[in-house]
């Protein structure tokens, strides 16, 4: 029976729908080739004929970095000069003591960092007000034990004042009289050498703290004529072939000055 009903032909049946699946599908075939994807909703900037977009890849989306001179005020535009671990810090901390070597510019010349700049500027500043204070109780109670001492809050501003302004305006001087005069020089660079130039006066202020003058004025003699040397020696390499010398001899000077500005204001 149930053959029978199945081989019944039903073309001529009211209601009946002819199979044209295979038809159908030709046309969807024809009318729309390719598919691409799409995304949803649709974008309202831009370009208003298009209401979908088709997606992009990643990297297609990202900002690109601005050139132009508001990307002086952008944060972003300074990321790339902290981009330093520890051992990299540390590294160049050490080539500051050692002032003969003389290859710290190589050292940074692929990456020049400010985090050593911010870093020893301000761990100095502090420094300077904290052990200098220290310094003049332990002088005065070692000539005069009944003489009354009290913190010095002044030291701050001094130490402040004097430590950032060196670091920040000496080197912007350097590089824009070295580019007046034709050489190729940078100015990061130029803020990553003064920087690290002043490691040495950290560990100079702890030995200050030794109530003999006369050692105190070998201590900061030999700590000034090494930053010195180190400066010195790496400003070498981007005037080469220029006879600029004096530009050599006055950075030893203000190197110089600044030690003894630091042994006689702070440690007197």
């Amino acid at each position: 029976m149930d053959e029978t009903y199945t081989n019944l032909p039903t073309s001529h049946l009211l209601g009946s729908v002819p199979a044209v699946i295979s038809e159908e599908k030709n046309f969807v075939e024809q009318e729309m080739p390719e598919a691409s994807m799409q995304t949803f909703p649709p974008n309202n900037g831009g370009d208003r004929g298009r209401g979908y977009q088709t997606l992009e890849s990643p990297s297609d989306s990202q900002p690109q970095p601005s050139n132009d001179w508001k990307g002086f005020f952008s944060i972003s535009s300074y990321t790339q000069y902290f981009n330093v671990d520890t051992d990299i810090v540390l590294n160049r901390l050490i080539s500051s003591l050692y002032p003969i070597g003389g290859d710290f510019t190589s050292k940074i010349d692929a990456n020049p960092d400010l985090y050593g700049l911010v870093w020893i500027t301000t761990t100095l500043v502090f420094s300077l007000a904290s052990l200098g204070n220290c310094a003049t109780f332990l002088m005065q109670k070692h000539s005069d034990n009944g003489t009354a001492w009290s913190f010095d809050v002044s030291y701050v501003n001094v130490a402040a004042g004097s430590v950032y302004g060196y670091a920040i305006v000496v080197p912007m001087a350097f590089y824009f009289l070295l580019q007046y005069l034709g050489s190729n020089s940078s100015l990061i660079r130029f803020w990553c050498l003064w920087g690290y130039s002043l490691f040495i006066f950290i560990l100079a202020s702890f030995l200050l703290l030794i109530p003999v003058e006369i050692l105190r004025w070998f201590i900061i003699l030999v700590c000034g004529a090494a930053s010195s040397s180190f400066v010195t020696l790496n400003l070498r390499s981007y005037i080469e072939g220029n006879d600029l010398s004096v530009l050599v001899v006055a950075a030893f000077v203000l190197q110089m000055a600044l030690a003894i500005f630091i042994k006689m204001w702070f440690f007197p």
